[in-house]
């Protein structure tokens, strides 16, 4: 457990952003975690914690300490005739769980495969993929106060999930690192092959009556076919969310571009995607210098190496611009920017 100086991040980051940190420690239980925050050299500094460093677009060195979380292991806990909870530290890679589920053919994960990221990260921003959030299979989570070192569990009710959201992005930003996450997880199997590819893709292998494992299988297809892997080109997936508009303002769009897609949300509510619209204002495949939207999937924003911070992030707002003013809805980053 050292805290070291003057670290580069550019590891630790899949944007692969060349950023230091003045200070470093990594934590692989909650007594070191606990130790670490008792430190009165760290008491004061400003406090980030790195899980895969998937979700992240760092624009400047960080100031303050990285705390890397490194707690493993992934344990059944109870079980019923219909569903198991598993719980998981929260330095777990989030597809080892997802692999830890389908060998023991839980169901729920399925359609969050190959999700980048760690199990602590999933619940701050309730990721989301091919119609399923962590939310619906999330049941508890344990996390440490950063102010104080005590662990506290946190309920469904108590972490406010939302869309690509979570208290813990809200009004307890900042307050709290997560050591593990309870999930509950189903015996008898109901899948969701609705949204996306996936049915189209289950029907290219000719699987006929699919398994949670058929699913994972197609979803890793599809996410392979579209999205860069970031050992080869700096990316942290999709980078935008898809925005949420009134349905009058998508009947009033579809007026004027008949093709524009949408998923319901409510009766009077639907979800846009993103990568439509930019890609309807021309951004998919533009490389400028080093970096640029990727040529398969415009919701992604890439480091082809040696990008700032900086630049990535100036694209991504003038994306936004041009959305906005195509279409009238403005996006926001799905991205933390730092």
């Amino acid at each position: 457990m050292k805290i070291q100086s003057d670290v580069s991040l550019q590891p630790y980051n899949t944007f692969g952003i060349a950023v230091k940190a003045r200070l470093f420690a990594r934590f692989d239980s909650v007594q070191e975690l606990q130790e670490l925050l008792q430190m009165p050299e760290l008491a004061r500094e400003e406090k980030l914690v790195l899980g895969g460093g998937s979700n992240l677009l760092f624009t400047k060195d960080f100031a303050g300490v990285v705390l890397q979380n490194g707690i493993k292991g992934i344990e059944k806990v109870s079980e019923t005739d219909s569903y198991t909870l598993v719980k998981a530290g929260g330095g777990e890679v989030w597809h080892e769980f997802v692999l830890y589920t389908l060998q023991h053919d839980l169901g729920g994960a399925e359609n969050l495969s190959l999700i980048p990221g760690t199990v602590g990260a999933a619940p701050l921003q309730n990721i989301g993929a091919y119609g399923v959030e962590l939310k619906d299979i999330f049941y508890e989570l344990e996390a440490v106060h950063i102010e104080t070192g005590q662990v506290q569990t946190f309920d469904h009710a108590a972490c406010g999930f939302g869309y690509r959201e979570s208290v813990f992005k809200g009004e307890l930003k900042g307050q709290f690192i997560v050591t593990a996450v309870t999930f509950k997880l189903q015996k008898k199997h109901t899948l969701n092959t609705s949204y996306g590819a996936i049915q189209s893709t289950l029907e290219e292998m000719q699987v006929q009556q699919p398994t949670i494992q058929d699913v994972s299988r197609a979803v890793c297809h599809i996410r392979q076919s579209k999205l860069p892997d970031p050992k080869t080109i700096g990316n942290a997936g999709s980078f935008f969310k898809n925005p949420e508009i009134p349905l009058s303002q998508y009947e009033s769009l579809k007026a004027q571009f008949p093709d524009i897609p949408s998923y319901p949300v409510t009766p009077t509510t639907v979800k846009v995607p993103a990568g439509w619209l930019i890609e309807q204002c021309g951004w998919k495949g533009k490389v400028i210098d080093n970096y640029g939207v990727h040529k398969n999937q415009a919701l992604v924003l890439v480091n082809y190496g040696g990008a700032s911070g900086q630049a990535v992030r100036q694209l991504a707002y003038t994306i936004i611009d041009s959305v906005a003013e195509k279409f009238g809805i403005r996006l926001h980053p799905e991205v933390n920017i730092l």
